[in-house]
């Protein structure tokens, strides 16, 4: 897998004033193709939703309503 670009929102970002993201104790997951439904991601959102705990997605694309749920769940904290 390459890396062409890092987070897709500047609403991923954890340090505003220089737009970087870190975490401490995440959760990493690799996924080889395109993210386009949150439906997708159900099954892995509920079991990181009860640990307190971010979630890195590695992703060949993340698009339409799954990066629009992702944003706004970043968003709301």
């Amino acid at each position: 897998m390459q890396f062409d670009r890092g987070y897709l929102s500047p609403y991923f970002s954890t340090n505003k004033e220089n737009m970087s993201v870190s975490f401490d104790d995440a959760f990493i997951l690799i996924y080889e193709k395109k993210i386009s439904s949150i439906k997708e991601l159900l099954p892995v959102l509920e079991k990181v939703l009860g640990t307190n705990k971010p979630l890195l997605i590695i992703a060949e694309d993340i698009e339409g309503d799954a990066l629009a749920a992702l944003v706004l769940n970043s968003v709301r904290g």
